[in-house]
């Protein structure tokens, strides 16, 4: 039967009141820096942090009284089963969650917290699959499925339709794919309401299934990736139509574009977003001549990152563009030196975050010694002219990246 615009502004109508309406903004520093004006749509404020809020409620809202009775099964990296154990824990419904082994701690945890029983098992939500289907046999449970669900669909599609209301002079929407339920949502109801509207979707290098299935391509995807929230093998059946019909073309990000999205989010936006949830981002990095001048809209779908996670990526980010450097010098084995060499880093005002003085793990003489030093400074430029200095001082150094062991 597929799913309408009409389907999507009646969903509208329903969520009134039980989700957040999130805020739709302008980033000017994000807009600078990648050459187009840049209007973020904060999904990642919604309640559990993720625009599945929407979608489960719209179809939990659905189930008759014995279904409520017996409960539901959904299975999820995090973000849809945060959303179906929230409702299910306010609508009084018991709620059994399937998600991947290697699902981060802090969505397993908070899944838990809403009273829902977590089940681990595979690693990625296709292998997921046999186990909801035999715990469905066993228990009489009704399925939520993340995305192939028509009226999952219909909820996601409210964030399109909320984002051509707050800013209706839009040149293009950009959005996250992993199954395709809130592209699919969007780009019906953005559609209707703008045809002339460019609308682009955005999936990892590593797992284009909707951009395969799409071209009519075998599906060949797989490995780890930051956006997990994204890494989905099979394009839901209820989906794939509306992103055929609708979808103007799906753009492909690689790791190190997501991990700058994410940090670029942070610094110049201050918002938290997950992988998958910042893959619009760096789609408008990773294509800049296809956005220049326009007015775009990118949903921000998802806020549930670990910690530690994000903690390694923004330390990687400033790595990556010298504002975080690890020098080696070489020094004589005496007194004196160490402290000649923070002076001088002193002196061109960069800041020792660590030092490390080498002696027995190189293949050096007994007389000589080797420092490690990690230094932040304001960029690449500074970090030459650290260099530089070090060097008029008579030491012998270089920049050391990730591939250094020695």
């Amino acid at each position: 039967m597929g799913v309408s615009a009409q389907d999507i502004r009646d969903a509208a109508t329903l969520l009134d009141g039980n989700v957040i309406r999130t805020p739709m903004i302008k980033s000017p520093l994000l807009s600078r820096h990648l050459g187009c004006e840049v209007y973020v749509k904060l999904e990642c404020q919604q309640y559990t942090s993720s625009f599945k809020a929407r979608g489960a409620y719209v179809a939990m809202l659905g189930l008759d009284d014995k279904q409520r009775e017996k409960g539901v099964i959904a299975m999820s990296a995090g973000n849809h089963a945060q959303a179906v154990a929230y409702h299910a824990e306010a609508m009084g419904i018991p709620a059994v969650i399937v998600m991947p082994s290697q699902t981060p701690f802090a969505k397993v945890t908070r899944t838990r917290s809403y009273g829902a029983e977590v089940v681990l098992e595979g690693r990625n939500l296709n292998e997921c699959e046999n186990t909801v289907q035999k715990l469905i046999e066993e228990r009489g449970l009704t399925l939520i499925h993340p995305y192939d669900n028509e009226k999952v669909m219909q909820g996601q599609g409210t964030v399109g339709l909320e984002m051509l209301e707050d800013q209706p002079d839009l040149d293009m929407l950009v959005v996250p794919i992993g199954g395709g339920g809130l592209m699919g949502g969007i780009s019906t109801i953005a559609r209707d309401m703008r045809p002339d509207l460019k609308i682009y979707g955005v999936q990892t290098e590593a797992y284009p299934s909707m951009k395969l299935a799409v071209a009519g391509q075998e599906i060949v995807c797989g490995g780890e990736t930051l956006a997990e929230g994204i890494a989905v093998k099979k394009p839901g059946g209820v989906t794939l139509p509306a992103i055929e019909k609708n979808v103007d073309d799906i753009l492909l990000v690689n790791e190190q574009q997501l991990e700058w999205a994410v940090g670029a989010l942070i610094e110049q936006q201050r918002v938290v977003s997950e992988g998958a949830g910042a893959a619009g981002i760096a789609a408008l990095y990773a294509y800049p001549e296809m956005f220049a001048g326009q007015k775009v809209g990118v949903v921000i779908c998802g806020g549930n990152i670990d910690p530690r996670l994000l903690a390694s990526i923004l330390n990687r980010n400033m790595a990556s563009d010298g504002r975080v450097a690890r020098l080696r010098i070489d020094i004589s084995d005496e007194p004196g030196m160490l402290a000649a060499i923070t002076a001088s880093i002193g002196r061109c005002g960069g800041n020792i975050i660590e030092i490390y003085h080498q002696r027995l793990f190189f293949d050096v003489p007994a007389k000589l010694a080797k420092i490690d030093a990690v230094i932040e400074t304001r960029g690449t430029e500074h970090v030459k002219e650290i260099i530089d200095d070090l060097r008029k001082a008579n030491f012998t150094v270089r920049q050391l990246d990730d591939a250094d062991k020695n």
